[in-house]
């Protein structure tokens, strides 16, 4: 395979990567705006499930080389951080509104 189509097959697959942790971040922040607290077992369970597939298409893409190891884990990291932001934040909401 020449290198720019090397090149652009990892572009896509980091793109797509990166929009499914955009769509764990929303599928969470609905669930903590809407459904549950951070402390039930549904919320808990969604955010396991849906981070552990994350982080199996992250190693398949590592796998083909599409993606290095160290992009793979600065994408698990920026999300876990974008999730954290988005805890404290929900629960300095509700303990402002209790």
């Amino acid at each position: 395979m020449s290198t720019e189509i090397l090149s652009e097959q990892s572009e896509k697959a980091y793109a797509l990567l990166k929009e499914d942790a955009d769509k764990i971040v929303k599928l969470i922040e609905v669930q903590m705006k809407n459904l549950t607290m951070p402390q039930c077992p549904l919320y808990e369970e969604v955010l396991d499930t849906q981070m552990f597939g994350l982080s199996r298409e992250i190693d398949f893409a590592i796998r083909l080389q599409l993606v290095s190891e160290e992009e793979g884990r600065r994408l698990l990291t920026d999300l876990e951080q974008q999730l954290s932001a988005l805890h404290d934040a929900t629960m300095r909401a509700r303990e402002r509104n209790a």
